[in-house]
């Protein structure tokens, strides 16, 4: 079994940086891919970014340029730094990773998850 660990949320201004830490244990070293979702209340949960074992990374574009996922395979910790933040960001942020190759905006192909972080951002 893996489980997942979120840190780093907080509350910020608008232009300011977080970053995002997510520790795995267990079976971590055999994730396929790992990636970010955020969900605001009462919405569906959102991709943020994805990054492979490989180091390839893909990002909804709603963050394209401002945030950037990393992953550190040796300390089973992946990072998702965020720039220039805007209160859109708002939400709650999930580390989710799989052991399998599928399509990775989709939340449900994923099979573990941590608890979420809260991040805000104001105006």
């Amino acid at each position: 079994q893996v489980t997942l660990v979120e840190s780093g949320g907080g509350l910020v201004q608008t232009g300011g940086s977080l970053r995002l830490s997510c520790v795995a244990s267990g079976r971590a070293l055999s994730m396929y891919i790992m990636g970010w979702f955020r969900q605001l209340p009462g919405k569906e949960r959102e991709f943020v970014a994805a990054i492979y074992r490989s180091g390839k990374s893909l990002y909804a574009d709603s963050v394209k340029g401002r945030f950037t996922i990393s992953r550190d395979n040796p300390e089973n910790t992946m990072y998702l730094q965020m720039d220039s933040l805007k209160p859109e960001d708002t939400a709650v942020y999930y580390c989710t990773g799989d052991l399998q190759d599928r399509r990775p905006q989709t939340p449900t192909n994923y099979n573990f998850w941590g608890q979420g972080t809260q991040v805000t951002v104001s105006s």
